[in-house]
């Protein structure tokens, strides 16, 4: 048996059973009829099918938004009845030209990404929970973990150690070629040794060692952190009710905390040396440039640059973890993650490394 339908007199009268096997025979010439009464009111009877099912129920609710509402079924039993009602709240509505062009700046707001509001209370809204975390980190130290902590302080101090050890050594030997060839108009190049030994533990030690953290340490949370975003491991920690920020952030930026010291002290150390290695080959003995090193500079200076690279440590870790929890979707969510975590890890450095000028002019250390 198949199904039928007949227009007459602004009604459109069907037969048959109104099933997904036999909907297809009729569906074209239901919308047509439904077009083609337009000017008046519509009445749909369905008295004389013998069955209706999902796909007949649909079929009349598209004849209904075709005309826009203006549709009465009649001739439906109590169990037509429920199942019309039961797709019409499970069938979508068509957006209005209102919810349309809406959608539309969204959608267009999104492919530009975020405006420049938007990633500034992004970043302060990511400050915010990092220091509620550090607060209530007594109550979940169960969310710790230990492996964790010893892998990141690994991979983000030993295995830098390479690293610094030569470019410290080859920006000590630069300095000290660089200072020696004017001061030595003045018979000053001995004075190399208390200006390199000055810049290395004020300045350019802590300075350097942040630039390698970001580019090494920093890139490297934004991608692991930003990879376990995008397939949505952090959303099942978060559902377990694990805090990603106790379990994920506090323990890299504690790891890079940790090893930040030990890296400013190697590459002060390889920085001298380098320095020495010059002076040397321009004639002074060691004796003479570790006295020069001694009498113009101290703890305080050395102490500083430690504390500074502390400072630079934390922020770097921050904003890479941070680059890495709000990394959008998609393939190219990681790499921006890492870039905005290198590039913000350098220009937060900079802009501390400036703080701190002032302050230690204001304060007269």
């Amino acid at each position: 048996m198949t199904a039928a339908l007949r227009v007459e007199s602004g009604r459109i009268i069907f037969s048959g059973p109104l099933e997904v096997k036999t909907i297809a025979a009729v569906w074209a010439k239901a919308m047509t009829a439904a077009r083609r009464t337009a000017d008046q009111s519509l009445q749909i009877d369905i008295s004389e099918c013998a069955a209706i099912d999902t796909a007949g129920a649909t079929l009349l609710l598209a004849m209904e938004r075709l005309r826009q509402g203006a549709v009465e079924v009649t001739g439906a039993d109590a169990k037509a009845s429920a199942l019309i009602e039961q797709m019409r709240e499970v069938i979508p509505k068509e957006p209005s030209k209102k919810q349309a062009a809406a959608a539309l700046r969204e959608a267009e707001q999104a492919a530009r990404g975020p405006g420049l509001w938007q990633k500034t209370t992004t970043r302060v809204a990511f400050l915010g929970e990092t220091v509620l975390a550090l607060i209530a980190l007594p109550a979940k130290l169960r969310f710790l973990r230990g492996a964790d902590f010893a892998n990141v302080a690994d991979n983000a101090g030993l295995k830098a150690v390479p690293l610094v050890v030569m470019l410290g050594f080859l920006i000590g030997m630069i300095l000290a070629f660089q200072s020696a060839i004017p001061m030595q108009q003045f018979g000053a190049d001995l004075y190399v040794a208390s200006l390199v030994s000055i810049s290395l533990f004020r300045e350019l030690g802590p300075l350097l060692v942040a630039v390698i953290l970001a580019g090494r340490t920093g890139s490297a949370f934004a991608a692991e952190l930003g990879t376990m975003k995008v397939n949505e491991e952090v959303a099942a920690l978060t559902t377990m009710g694990i805090d990603p920020e106790t379990m994920l952030v506090l323990p890299r930026i504690a790891a890079a905390m940790a090893v930040m010291p030990g890296l400013v002290v190697v590459m002060d150390v390889s920085g001298l040396i380098g320095m020495g290695v010059v002076l040397m080959i321009l004639g002074y003995p060691p004796s003479a440039i570790i006295a020069q090193i001694t009498s113009w500079s101290g703890p305080s200076d050395f102490i500083l640059g430690l504390v500074k690279g502390v400072v630079f440590a934390a922020a770097v870790a921050l904003i890479g973890c941070r680059a890495g929890l709000t990394a959008g979707n998609g393939p190219r969510a990681v790499g921006e993650a890492a870039t905005s975590a290198v590039v913000g890890g350098i220009v937060a450095t900079v802009l501390l490394d400036g703080l701190f000028a002032v302050l230690t002019y204001q304060l007269g250390l």
